[in-house]
């Protein structure tokens, strides 16, 4: 939509309301709602916001030691500065818009912290190669039959999963969750978030949509409203939704599985093909992908920013353990995939609970140190990597992930040292409160038999 389309829409009583909103570290959107005229009689002017909002964790609890933000610099303001490329309708909220931010100091300067700037940075440094990336992303959640208030009061135990049965493909159990899933792609495909289709996934209630793929800043944009809206339409029609990577033990991970091309800027043509290498990858794709799998490790916290995210990492559950890559081999963190233009690297480590924007960055930012040392990459892997010797592990538990990502010379350099920092407060504090947590696991375990 643009600021001449608003205008119209406004006049004619269409569009009363307009969301300004960034998306914070956790992914979520974050902003506020203006009255359509305001926004537009200011010119689309920066909306201040109190700069603790890139300086909280999921309760929005006030977290010390930030250097950015702290009651000692006062929590003052920073400014959401809109972009209006990514103004939108808002199809499934009455007579709303919504404008995406990116985040300055009050005076103006990029905050290298935003989630939404360090993806530009990356995109930045792969410019200035002469190259885009295109990148797609395959999110899963599970779908309940009962209200997010009804699953908070029932401590979400015991919940109403919208099949009992495991459902992968199945089209019978895919009909009866069909409205919701129907609205979900004709309301995006209505928001300029176009989607190729939906299936079910392995557990029961388990859902996938796919969005089509784009340039990666769009396609993080996408997948921020997409997210939010799965949650905003679930509760208008009495449901609930959940990305949270590992529900359940003996449940199926919700992944964010990344799919990265990269293409020329000048000539259009695909950076990862080259017809007269064997199996068509480029020099550029082998170096960019050697990268992505040496500097894995580092990149984990990106890719798997909680507690429970690595509790998905469970052998035979399609989410991957070892840092190996395949043509086509689901076991592996890394598969490549299509032909010719087409061709492409699948990046299965990120979980549903990822920030895309900080995830995207990282696997960019991996595979570009990659691309500067002149890695080569090792051959393909074959056979069941669950069951491999000898092949490095996904990071098994935040700590050792955030211990990988302070020790990582590539993101300092990719991020800046201040940004790495900014980030290992956020994963510490987040370790910090859960090791300080009393489980029902230690209740049950404990109570009566220690």
């Amino acid at each position: 939509m643009t600021l001449d389309a608003l205008r119209q829409a406004v006049s004619r009583g269409e569009i009363d309301t307009v969301i300004v909103a960034m998306t914070d570290m956790q992914g979520r959107l974050i902003g506020k709602r203006l009255t359509a005229r305001f926004f537009l009689e200011t010119n689309v002017s920066p909306q201040l916001f109190c700069d603790y909002f890139l300086a909280t964790d999921m309760e929005m609890t006030l977290v010390p030691g930030y250097a950015s933000a702290s009651w000692e610099k006062g929590y003052g303001d920073f400014a959401l500065v809109p972009d209006i490329s990514t103004l939108r309708a808002i199809p499934w909220l009455p007579k709303t818009a919504l404008v995406l931010s990116d985040v300055t100091t009050s005076g103006g300067v990029c905050l290298d912290h935003s989630p939404r700037q360090m993806l530009r940075r990356q995109l930045d440094r792969l410019a200035a190669l002469g190259f885009s990336a295109d990148m797609a992303a395959e999110l899963e959640f599970y779908l309940f039959n009962q209200t997010f208030e009804d699953a908070r009061s029932a401590k979400y135990e015991n919940l109403k999963f919208s099949s009992w049965y495991p459902e992968d493909g199945h089209i019978f159990q895919t009909s009866k969750d069909e409205p919701y899933i129907r609205a979900i792609r004709n309301l995006m495909e209505l928001a300029d978030i176009p989607v190729e289709g939906s299936k079910a996934e392995c557990s029961p209630g388990q859902q996938e949509i796919n969005l089509q793929y784009s340039d990666a800043l769009e396609t993080c944009d996408r997948l921020a409203l997409y997210k939010n809206g799965c949650k905003e339409i679930a509760h208008q029609m009495g449901k609930s939704v959940s990305f949270m990577a590992k529900l359940g033990e003996n449940l199926s991970g919700n992944s964010c599985h990344i799919h990265l091309s990269l293409r020329d800027i000048e000539t259009g043509a695909a950076g990862f093909y080259d017809p007269s290498r064997r199996g068509g990858m480029s020099d550029l794709f082998r170096r960019f992908l050697a990268g992505a799998i040496k500097h894995a490790p580092a990149a984990t916290y990106f890719y798997a920013p909680n507690i429970n995210s690595y509790k998905r990492f469970t052998a035979g559950t399609f989410a991957p353990t070892r840092l190996a890559w395949s043509v086509d081999n689901r076991t592996t963190a890394f598969r490549v995939l299509g032909q010719g233009k087409s061709l492409r690297v699948e990046c299965r480590v990120p979980g549903a609970d990822a920030n895309p924007y900080l995830a995207f960055a990282a696997l960019i930012a991996s595979g570009l140190q990659g691309i500067e040392d002149g890695l080569e990459l090792e051959e393909a892997f074959s056979g069941d990597a669950y069951a491999a010797d000898g092949v490095a592990r996904i990071p098994g538990a935040l700590y050792r992930a955030l211990d990988q990502l302070e020790a990582s010379s590539a993101f300092e350099n990719a991020f800046g040292r201040d940004v790495v920092e900014h980030y290992l407060h956020c994963g510490r504090w987040e370790l910090g409160a859960f090791e300080g947590a009393v489980t029902d696991w230690e209740k049950l375990r404990l109570f009566e038999r220690c």
